[in-house]
């Protein structure tokens, strides 16, 4: 991570700060996506976790990781989701987890990606009540 960025730093600043250091694509996917993220769940919260960034509404939704090849959005509980559009393409033997890999030069599904956000905090709302 940056030097130039603290521990007093919002999550917010962090993610920010993970986009700009990448500086390739995965910075731009990381960035598309977390803005579909955002759109599906404006009470969407922001946070810093696990040295990477972290969506919550009621719960943890899902984190999104980068490696040299791929940006992972790993949902906590997506085992638990429907995925009718065969967005999960991951992670797919684990009893909770369930992840979407995304490669240079990969194509965004923005209203799947939205509905499995959506469907994410219900299945957290519904946990609460």
């Amino acid at each position: 991570m940056n030097k130039s960025v603290t521990k007093g730093d919002s999550p917010s600043q962090l993610i920010d700060a993970r986009i700009k250091e990448l500086s390739d694509w995965r910075g731009e996917m990381l960035s598309r996506l977390r803005v579909q993220i955002k759109q599906a769940d404006p009470a969407i919260v922001e946070e810093w976790k696990w040295n990477v960034p972290v969506w919550s509404h009621d719960g943890l939704i899902c984190t999104g990781e980068t490696y040299k090849s791929a940006v992972k959005l790993t949902f906590a509980n997506g085992a638990a989701l429907k995925d009718p559009s065969g967005l999960f393409n991951s992670s797919l033997e684990g009893k909770v987890r369930r992840a979407i890999d995304f490669h240079q030069g990969d194509k965004v599904d923005a209203s799947a990606l939205k509905a499995l956000i959506r469907a994410a905090v219900k299945l957290n709302a519904s946990k609460r009540d």
